[in-house]
């Protein structure tokens, strides 16, 4: 698949189906996905596997679509507000960089907030020195949503002069 292709069809995944996504492919991609822009080579990012039992306490409102498996993807705090924000900026190219390679062997995601909230932070253990970005479900999609209207691209582009 082109990757404008890849782009334009990826869609955050609703419901996902029971079947297990191999880790060692998964580790891949988090490698791959790696590759994304970080200034200074800050490296950002932390993921965990979020388990059973810590599912459970989140209580997310579909239980993350059912996916097999879930991530919590960090991004440490920097020291000062704008690394703290290059380090966000970063963690999130991190984010789309692992989506678009998952959805390229027909693996999706949803990208939840969940993980912001003071409760979800407590029962990942996240200290003060990162910040949740997502939680990711991750899987084979039980449905893929059609893609929804877009603002069209003219009247989000401005020239400076």
């Amino acid at each position: 698949m082109e990757i404008q292709q890849l782009i334009e069809s990826r869609r955050n995944i609703k419901k996902f189906k029971p079947d297990k996504v191999d880790l060692e492919q998964i580790k891949s991609w988090l490698h791959s996905a790696s590759m994304a822009p970080n200034h200074r080579l800050t490296e950002p990012w932390e993921i965990l596997f979020v388990g059973t039992e810590a599912r459970e306490k989140l209580n997310h409102k579909r239980n993350f679509g059912d996916a097999p498996v879930v991530l919590a993807i960090l991004s440490k705090r920097g020291s000062s507000k704008v690394e703290t924000d290059e380090n966000m900026v970063a963690v999130s190219c991190f984010i789309q960089n692992f989506n678009l390679i998952a959805w390229s062997s027909g693996i999706g995601t949803s990208w939840s907030s969940l993980g912001i909230t003071p409760t979800a932070r407590q029962i990942l253990g996240i200290t003060e020195e990162y910040d949740v970005v997502a939680l990711l479900g991750v899987g084979y999609p039980e449905e893929v949503p059609i893609a929804k209207e877009r603002t069209p691209i003219d009247r989000k582009i401005h020239f400076v002069k």
